[in-house]
């Protein structure tokens, strides 16, 4: 990658809210609008295993950077009261 952390690090969340948008629309070929390519994949659990990488190395790239890194819900309580 370039000599800019900062800067690689936006094009790798780039490159990852394009891949998510693709995923939820089901289109297993994405296309880089940065000089990237296309890539298309065969299943997506393909493009899973990519993102989890993708994710991976950006996580990675802002440790080195010092910029904050989001941290990912693994369990989600909702509590109710009934009127009654």
């Amino acid at each position: 990658m370039a000599a800019n952390p900062e800067l690689d690090l936006a094009k790798l969340r780039r490159q990852l809210a394009t891949l998510d948008q693709a995923m939820a629309s089901g289109v297993l070929t994405v296309e880089g609008g940065d000089g990237t390519g296309r890539v298309t994949y065969r299943s997506y659990a393909e493009m899973r295993a990519a993102r989890s990488d993708l994710v991976g190395r950006i996580n990675a790239l802002a440790a080195t950077t010092g910029a904050v890194q989001a941290r990912r819900t693994r369990q989600v309580v909702i509590t109710a009261r009934n009127g009654f």
